[in-house]
């Protein structure tokens, strides 16, 4: 057979043309249905089904571009065909069938690339991001009847913890990731400010006991999906989903997973619903919505009294109430025996392990048994930006500023936009006179969420300890109008301005406001230092001891309470709340 001709045959009979506008067009179709099939919910097997059909196509079509030409009269056998006096028209026909096909599959290409959810940041705006970092977005909540929300974070919340769990990954902490909720932001914007490379989002319907989820993980760098699936199953299999989703990421960010602990009993699937309630509102600031989640972390309990996850959801809502709203002694001892039941019945449960360290650190004034839980917490789960946060306050207490400042940087990294870990970052940079860096933390902070008060305003002390003495009476004045607290930091400013009786108004404020709610002795401390009213002081860090204050620890590295480094007392009392004062001491000294 000669070669030469047979090639020269496949030229003439238009083979390559129909080979090479079958590629065009194929390629277009399987980005049709690879890019646009997931946004309408389309099954994942019609995307199968069409790059099947596309390969058994293939040889088909060549086979007839073989034995038939396209001529203006229509399709006719080649061998007719070659009999006509022309056949110019056709040859044309097919250069318009590959420009045209062409044109749209570029024009598909550049829609998807530059448009839409997943647009692409210019190359020189992209920093260097980890290939092996990901962020997960709360899916969206397509159910008929839009009262999905909780089952819908729920479900995110436990994908994003099963894979913070996975050696080497790099996995945004919740606050950060359920920032963008709502706000309809692109893929390379989140990316861009979570310093992730990876994004994951998606949808979940739910009907009575029928869900859909459909997921896809997203390359934000180029703006290609990576992976996506649709899954269908009954509610019971929920479990089975969330699994199904963690190894297709793993595998196809190409991961180690870690050695799978051993199998857990699902829990009862309404106990399950009930929980994923409980932790919604335990992601809530409030002290309603709080207490409404321990009610339904309750509920959980009476359904399935060892769901771990539910008594470690117990612990959290403890863990915030404590000192902002409920009396410490009211609160840590429910902390712990909600901890403490979650870690017997899952000793893996990583968060329980920071809040047992917590209790332990308020309660005993254990600080090295706390320390440990938190150290295991970190084994545990790496990606734990509330491990890494609890550990800095611990180590930054105990005079380790290096370590402290360490901690914390890593507790940003993992959570850069939570409002409580910058505020308290802003702390640790006060407490080593980097006043321009605790307000760049604190504006920072303000930025994520204006009316943001946490026990004060962290940027007003900041303002307040350089002399923007206006800056910060302006920040303590909003932040009583927004919590209807009185504001500590308040008396102090204008005490240190020396508008003596302005400041003594605002203390009498706060004493009358501690004689029907809770406010930590310290804060109240703080006041008389700043009056030079010490004895009246150490009075107050008493009641706070006695009472087991959350953060009375903290006085160690507070720069209001530094007039007191020199009076044997404060060094007797941070012996008793577990601190070393030497050490202690000789650190906050240097700054």
């Amino acid at each position: 057979m000669n070669l030469r001709k047979f090639f020269a045959e496949l030229k003439r009979r238009n083979v390559y043309k129909v080979a090479i506008a079958y590629g065009v067009v194929a390629w277009l179709l399987m980005q049709i249905a690879t890019q646009v099939f997931p946004f309408l919910e389309i099954p994942n097997w019609a995307i199968r089904l069409v790059i099947m059909l596309i390969v058994i196509g293939f040889p088909i079509a060549l086979v007839i571009a073989w034995a038939f030409e396209l001529t203006p009269e229509g399709l006719k056998r080649t061998e007719v065909a070659d009999a006509a006096p022309t056949r110019s028209p056709a040859h044309r026909a097919w250069v318009y069938i590959v420009i045209i096909a062409g044109a749209i599959a570029i024009g598909l290409f550049a829609i998807q690339r530059f448009t839409g959810r997943t647009k692409v940041v210019k190359q020189s705006t992209v920093p260097e991001l980890s290939a092996k970092s990901i962020a997960v977005l709360p899916f969206v909540d397509l159910s008929q009847a839009k009262d999905q929300e909780y089952f819908c974070d729920g479900i995110s919340e436990e994908i994003l913890d099963a894979l913070a769990k996975v050696e080497g990954l790099r996995v945004v902490a919740r606050t950060s990731s359920f920032s963008f909720k709502g706000k309809n932001a692109d893929v390379a914007e989140i990316a861009q400010k979570l310093n992730v490379q990876n994004v994951l989002e998606g949808s979940l319907r739910r009907e009575g006991n029928r869900i859909r989820i459909t997921a896809q993980l997203i390359n934000a760098r180029d703006g290609f999906h990576i992976w996506s699936d649709t899954f269908e199953r009954e509610l019971q299999s929920i479990f089975a989903v969330q699994d199904q989703i963690t190894r297709a990421i793993v595998e196809a960010l190409k991961v180690k997973l870690a050695v799978a602990p051993p199998a857990r009993p699902r829990p009862d699937t309404e106990a399950h619903d009930l929980y994923l309630q409980g932790l919604f509102f335990s992601n809530k600031s409030s002290e309603e919505a709080l207490r409404k989640s321990l009610d339904f972390f309750q509920r959980a309990l009476q359904k399935d009294p060892n769901y771990a996850k539910a008594w470690t959801g117990t612990a959290k809502a403890w863990e915030w109430l404590a000192d902002a709203y409920v009396k410490p002694l009211e609160a840590y001892p429910a902390m712990k025996a909600a901890a403490s039941k979650a870690i017997e019945l899952d000793e893996t449960e990583a968060e329980a392990h920071c809040y047992l360290g917590d209790s332990k650190r308020v309660l005993d004034w254990d600080v090295a048994g706390g320390e440990a839980e938190l150290k295991r917490a970190l084994q545990l789960d790496p990606n734990s930006g509330t491990a890494h946060f609890f550990l800095a306050l611990s180590l930054s207490s105990q005079g380790e500023a290096a370590s402290a400042q360490a901690q914390m940087k890593e507790a940003v990294k993992l959570d850069p936009l939570s409002p409580i870990i910058g505020s308290f970052a802003g702390i640790i940079d006060l407490a080593y006179g980097r006043f321009d860096d605790a307000i760049a933390e604190g504006r920072r902070t303000q930025l994520l969420d204006p009316n943001y008060f946490y026990q004060g305003s962290e940027l007003a002390a900041a303002y307040r300890d350089k002399g923007m003495f206006a800056e910060a009476l302006e920040l303590y004045k909003k932040a009583g109008e927004v919590t209807g607290v009185p504001q500590p930091g308040l008396a102090i400013t204008y005490a240190k301005m020396g508008r003596r009786n302005e400041a003594e108004r605002v203390f009498d404020e706060v004493k009358t406001f501690a004689a029907t709610h809770y406010v930590a002795g310290e804060a109240i401390a703080s006041i008389c230092v700043a009056l030079k009213d010490n004895d009246s002081a150490f009075q107050w860090l008493e009641r706070a001891y006695q009472e087991h204050s959350g953060s009375l620890q903290g006085i160690a590295v507070r720069p209001e309470f530094r007039p007191l480094y020199s009076d044997p007392r404060f060094a007797n009392l941070l012996k008793r709340i577990g601190l070393d004062p030497t050490k202690v001491l000789a650190t906050a000294k240097r700054f």
